[in-house]
């Protein structure tokens, strides 16, 4: 069956959580950015049972790069924040055997095992919104394309088997912007918050933005300077380092679409 065709920016934003998993559903892929305002994007990781703890623990430890939202109970293919199916109601997924990537399916319902338990983590996506209506602009839905995010030098605390590197997100911001951008995006604690790193790239060994490890480049014009924010892909990279032997996450940027409210996050 063919997938259905692509809304429009502005319909994107419009859809509701259940209208746009219903697309997913149907086989639609695609990033989210920009989709369901006002709606909580999540990044996913689901793990056996017997890793369940390292993950948990893991989370705790890295609370930027790991916002704990929500756990699903073992097996289960929903969660209090995502009343839609884990297993097909994301745009793309991800699925590690022995820590390499295996497969990145429009739906994992073969793959999902009865001793997985679910982790949704905050994600930048939340705070955009936010961005934009201070002033802030936002390339990557500018040019209509996937969020930059590049593993980084910087160590994660490990938790048990877990470790790796800690995974950033990147957005261009005008020089004279960025003291607004920490200031808005520090009101989202429990999804990613204030930047973890303004300027150099190299000093969080970076050595190349138009080579992002995940998503796509996007342009950085005159005048502005790379700002860094902790990423929910960060336990995908723990999974490639420490290579347990299964887990299924979303694609990179093909976020899950709860029904939380953005609302529900932000800090006086």
């Amino acid at each position: 069956m063919k997938p259905p065709a692509l809304p429009d920016p502005e319909r994107r934003r419009a859809l509701s959580p259940a209208e746009a998993r219903a697309l997913f559903r149907a086989r639609l892929r695609t990033p989210t950015a920009g989709w369901c305002g006002g709606w909580t994007q999540a990044n996913l990781i689901a793990v056996p049972t017997d890793l369940a703890y390292d993950m948990l623990l893991f989370a705790h430890r890295n609370p930027k790069a790991c916002p704990l939202l929500d756990v699903g109970d073992v097996g289960a293919v929903s969660t209090r924040l995502m009343s839609g199916d884990l297993r097909t109601d994301v745009p793309a997924y991800r699925v590690f055997r022995d820590g390499e990537l295996v497969g990145e399916p429009d739906e994992v319902v073969s793959d999902w095992r009865e001793d997985l338990v679910a982790f949704l983590l905050g994600c930048s996506f939340t705070f955009e919104a936010a961005l934009l209506d201070a002033g802030v602009s936002v390339r990557h839905i500018e040019q209509d394309v996937n969020v930059p995010m590049y593993a980084t030098s910087v160590p994660t605390r490990p938790a048990g088997r877990i470790s790796g590197p800690l995974v950033v997100s990147m957005r261009p911001v005008p020089s004279g912007d960025i003291a607004t951008a920490v200031r808005v995006t520090a009101r989202y604690p429990d999804v990613h918050g204030a930047p973890v790193h303004v300027g150099d790239p190299a000093a969080i060994g970076i050595t190349d933005l138009d080579r992002p490890d995940y998503g796509d480049a996007v342009e950085v014009r005159p005048g502005e300077v790379p700002v860094f924010w902790a990423c929910g892909v960060t336990p995908q990279a723990a999974v490639t380092a420490s290579r347990p032997p299964f887990a299924i996450s979303h694609a990179p940027g093909h976020m899950v679409i709860t029904d939380a409210r953005d609302s529900a996050f932000v800090v006086p």
